[in-house]
């Protein structure tokens, strides 16, 4: 048994999944946000520009790689309007992330928002290709509360002579310790340790010791999932614990990110989620 280093700190985060639209016969399941709101789960995963009445507009990346550009868009109402009230979710009003079709480039940024609704934040791209181009946000409805959605649109970006490969963060490893199986009540745990295999004390990302972003490599769909509680640190590394709702099996790419000695690391690591035994 590894001999525990340092107490896990009393923590309990809100662990965020991507789920599939709910039935039009029944409302989607809802959470308690901060000021009381009520927020439903999210809809949908990421490979649709438009969900319960919401999409996305005005979708833009560089033209070509290796550029210095912006990736601009808008969310659009059902009645043709810019959407511009948000709920804050994790720290943010809007979580935009930026994937290549083959997930070796990763982007997750945090655009702000200009008066007429359009969000936008700096990026430069390493290489031409298709990207999928997603945002996270929660939508605050005439009664108060929160539309959680998840919208994506594909995008092409031009080759460049600056093309590279996409570099690896080696500074911190990350393990799945445990892989999740499918289904509305799955677990899984990662374990973070430095370049040579030791412990590590990690920080806390937009309000969590970890940011799990994943995408199904089949289809491109979108997980989220954030710790149940602090890291329990041992000889064996830091090891934090997630509870999944992982609607299909298969091949999952993650992208963890962790804050170790003030420094974001953004790490790939890829999972296998099986099915739920018979």
């Amino acid at each position: 048994m590894a001999r525990l280093l340092a107490p896990a700190l009393a923590a309990t985060l809100l662990a965020l999944p991507v789920a599939g639209c709910s039935s039009e016969t029944e409302g989607p399941a809802t959470h308690s946000h901060a000021g009381g709101a009520l927020v439903s789960l999210p809809v949908g995963d990421g490979t649709r520009a438009e969900e319960v009445g919401y999409s996305l507009a005005d979708v833009s990346l560089p033209a070509r790689a290796g550029v210095a550009g912006q990736v601009r868009l808008r969310v659009v109402t059902y009645e043709g309007e810019p959407l511009t009230d948000y709920l804050e979710e994790l720290t943010k009003e809007l979580h935009l992330y930026v994937v290549s079709d083959d997930l070796t480039v990763f982007r997750h940024l945090h655009p702000t928002m200009s008066g007429d609704g359009t969000w936008r934040a700096p990026v430069v791209l390493p290489k031409g290709g298709d990207y999928r181009v997603v945002a996270e946000f929660v939508a605050r409805d005439s009664g108060g509360n929160g539309d959680h959605l998840v919208l994506g649109e594909t995008r092409t970006v031009a080759d460049g002579a600056a093309d590279s490969t996409p570099t690896t963060d080696r500074a911190v490893q990350v393990e799945v310790t445990e892989a999740p199986v499918a289904g509305p009540d799955g677990r899984m745990r990662l374990t973070v340790r430095d370049a040579r295999g030791r412990p590590v004390l990690l920080g806390t990302y937009l309000g969590a010791h970890a940011h799990v972003t994943g995408f199904r490599k089949e289809s491109g769909s979108m997980l989220h999932v954030h710790p149940l509680g602090a890291p329990e640190v041992t000889e064996d590394g830091s090891t934090l614990e997630f509870h999944t709702e992982i609607e299909e099996p298969g091949d999952y790419r993650l992208f963890a990110q962790v804050r170790v000695d003030g420094f974001l690391h953004t790490v790939p690591v890829d999972v296998e989620v099986a099915a739920p035994s018979a």
